[in-house]
């Protein structure tokens, strides 16, 4: 059950019918829509409804980007080892498979290694550095992808062995502190292009080394894999993201990739791909084998070039998929059990809980939920024997977990990662005290209405204005993600032309009536709290429903609320 209701708010100002400057038959809505966005001034509307590859800007903007090519370039001319060494969640293993392909097109044979989640942790830990000189030659040079930034101390020890280190990466430097390495092309240590995934920046490597040096590479070709990628490291849907993920979903139906092709197969996608269908899809499938300990699974699925073996492979990683869920159900119940003894949702501003019985590959996706739930920022934390926690947090918006966790640091072994998702170690014994001071940290950083759960919507809408004619134009503004979400429409005086139908995991299909019109809807996870007597206020996103050939528009419900 939902802790608090939701308040609803207005994006910006409501929706005017009659207010349309756009060109041609585009509908009122969208101008509405894209001005709700905050499209600058002087940008060209044609530009961002349907943005182009050859506007990708100079990769050379990046910082040391000159440096990171010239050293491969040497690596490429001496015919250098090299090992790719990334992280094991879906930017990781993408941005390994695009390095990979990248150094082959150049006539290297790179290997690569991602450490395992569980003993070794994130990053270039010295338990996993370890394991990956154990396992193949010793190598001239080590690129790190989706890690590496703050790994000053590891890096010093590859240096003093011998190992020149390039670090291609996008996570938060720390404040004063580098590592010594050849280049360290991270867009967030100087430039604007800081909402980039490790793959995006992956990508703008492989754009400087063509340019630099061309070879029998079409970047366009592995565009796909940017996009699934950006959209499950859930970076900004802005600027160049945009643009690339845009691309890269009208690409990956017909994607040369065998497992991306597989992923789709066994995930019964029919011909079109939407960032909900990575999302939800793919994505927590790649995720999967890394939670399961198992991510060179993951990685093998994209780089191998069998039809056959990608098949087998994607079937693996569903089964992984299936098996975290099973994990995920079992945490969720006994962390809402512990909340409902010990926690109060009109007291306690965060939800901090840790159990030795918990699988540490699931947490994060836990804390995503009942952060949602309960609109708290929240760490949940596995322990294993030895009483040394690696937890997961997930945030609301106005609330930096990366800021939370530099105040805390003194109750934590170790933390990092973004805003608004990140990882942490911790002793046992100092649960208790990280919980009282990360409540102080958010009480003292936050307003009591910046932590009320708010519902933003976009426009009111009438369901006669829903047809497969306003889906088209509505499509324009996709991708749809962190910085460009997905628009949330309401409507008012909805009916139920019959009984709701109850699927599996609580989810609820309706067909709604207003007036004479009529619309299919889902609402997930709805049927876990009681709705009111209709008739309601709705608030929903829509989606493009394609069954047996035929297209329909349906509606994602978000909220329901009575009547006012």
């Amino acid at each position: 059950m939902r802790a608090q209701p939701f308040k609803w708010i207005p994006r910006g100002e409501p929706f005017q019918k009659e207010n349309s400057g756009l060109p041609g038959s585009f509908p009122p809505i969208l101008e509405h829509l894209i001005r709700q966005r905050g499209l600058p001034a002087g940008v060209d509307l044609e530009g961002y409804l349907r943005p182009k590859l050859k506007d990708l800007a100079d990769p050379f903007l990046i910082p040391d980007m000159r440096a990171a090519v010239e050293r491969i370039l040497l690596a490429i001319d001496q015919k250098q080892e090299i090992c790719i060494y990334g992280d094991y969640d879906v930017d990781g293993v993408t941005s390994i498979t695009l390095m990979r392909r990248i150094l082959l097109a150049y006539g290297l044979e790179p290997r690569h290694f991602i450490p395992r989640r569980g003993p070794e942790g994130y990053g270039l830990s010295t338990a996993a550095l370890e394991r990956c000189m154990a396992e193949g030659l010793k190598p001239d040079l080590l690129i790190t992808v989706d890690c590496g930034t703050v790994s000053v101390h590891e890096v010093a020890a590859l240096r003093a062995d011998g190992i020149d280190v390039v670090i291609v990466d996008h996570h938060e430097p720390s404040p004063g502190e580098r590592p010594d390495c050849c280049a360290l092309v991270n867009p967030k240590c100087g430039t604007e292009f800081t909402y980039l995934c490790a793959a995006g920046v992956v990508f703008k490597l492989g754009h400087a080394l063509l340019k630099s040096r061309p070879a029998d590479l079409d970047l366009k070709e592995l565009i796909d894999l940017v996009a699934v990628a950006t959209i499950s490291d859930i970076v900004p849907m802005i600027g160049e993201n945009r643009l690339m993920v845009r691309h890269g979903l009208k690409h990956l139906p017909n994607t040369m990739n065998p497992g991306l092709r597989a992923l789709q197969d066994v995930t019964g996608m029919n011909g079109s791909a939407t960032s909900m269908d990575v999302g939800f899809r793919i994505g927590p499938r790649l995720n999967a084998a890394g939670r399961m300990d198992a991510p060179e699974d993951a990685l093998a699925t994209l780089t191998t070039d069998c039809r056959r073996l990608a098949r087998d492979l994607a079937q693996k990683l569903d089964a992984y998929n299936k098996e975290r869920q099973n994990h995920e159900g079992l945490i969720r119940r006994e962390a809402v059990e512990m909340l409902t003894r010990d926690f109060d949702p009109s007291r306690d501003p965060v939800i901090v809980l840790g159990s030795r019985s918990w699988h540490h590959g699931v947490v994060g996706i836990v804390a995503s939920r009942l952060m949602r739930q309960y609109h708290k920022p929240t760490f949940v934390v596995a322990i294993d024997e030895n009483g040394i926690g690696k937890g997961s947090g997930r945030s609301i918006t106005g609330v930096s977990l990366v800021e939370a966790i530099r105040a805390c640091e003194g109750d934590l072994i170790a933390g990092g990662g973004h805003a608004m998702a990140a990882g942490l170690s911790i002793k046992e014994g100092n649960m208790d005290r990280f919980r009282k001071n990360f409540a102080d940290y958010v009480l003292e950083n936050t307003s009591e209405e910046q932590r009320q759960p708010t519902l933003t919507y976009d426009a009111e809408i009438s369901f006669d204005q829903l047809s497969l004619e306003f889906l088209a134009s509505y499509d324009l503004l996709q991708p749809f993600g962190n910085g460009n979400p997905q628009p949330v429409f309401i409507s008012r005086a909805v009916g139920l032309s019959r009984p709701p139908l109850h699927m599996k995991n609580h989810h609820l299909r309706f067909m709604l009536r207003q007036s004479y019109h009529e619309q299919d809807a889902v609402f997930f996870g709805g049927g876990e709290f009681p709705l009111p007597d209709p008739p309601w206020d709705i608030a929903f996103t829509i989606d493009r429903n394609s069954f047996r050939g035929r297209t329909t528009l349906q509606l994602i419900i978000q909220d329901v609320r009575a009547e006012r």
